[in-house]
């Protein structure tokens, strides 16, 4: 198993959508790299993000990051939906040096890609760092969307459950 932590707005919906992803063993919503190691204290920096454990002979990185792409808009600054402000940057963090060259690697040719297709010279605005702080969430935000599934959630219906198997 590795871990990878992604930001992408609200953490509600990026937990809800990554979690039903195939090589996804577990999601786990919480602020990353904030100044602080308490969830009770004001805006340090954070970022809302998602830890995933994934299994790299099921889903590799790059294919994570692809995922990540469907469910948030990549030009967008510290807003996805109708979530602005910085907590709600996207990023994607790590404490293993090869997941962020990676990361950096595939998200510039995701960046050409998109660009060559819309004939336009944009900046992927996905922050790639290395994990400095994480902490968990409290417990009323951890699978919110599965316990509550009339919340708010930033990303489209349609494309919330796309990977979700039918039971």
């Amino acid at each position: 198993m590795e871990t990878i932590y992604f930001s992408g707005g609200c953490l509600w919906g990026v937990q809800e959508f990554m979690k039903h992803l195939p090589g996804v063993e577990r999601t786990q919503v919480g602020r990353v790299n904030g100044a602080t190691h308490s969830t009770k204290t004001a805006y340090d920096g954070y970022a809302e993000c998602v830890k995933m454990e994934f299994d790299p002979a099921i889903v590799s990185l790059e294919t994570l990051i692809d995922y990540l792409f469907e469910i948030i808009d990549p030009y967008s600054i510290n807003k996805q939906g109708n979530d602005v402000g910085e907590k709600y940057r996207t990023g994607i963090y790590s404490k293993e040096t090869n997941h962020l060259l990676k990361a950096k690697c595939h998200i510039e040719r995701l960046e050409n890609t998109l660009n060559d297709k819309n004939q336009t010279r944009k900046k992927v605005a996905v922050e790639v760092l290395p994990l400095t702080n994480y902490i968990p969430s409290d417990n009323e935000h951890q699978d919110r969307l599965t316990l509550f599934p009339d919340d708010y959630c930033h990303i489209p219906l349609r494309l919330l459950h796309k990977y979700k198997k039918k039971t």
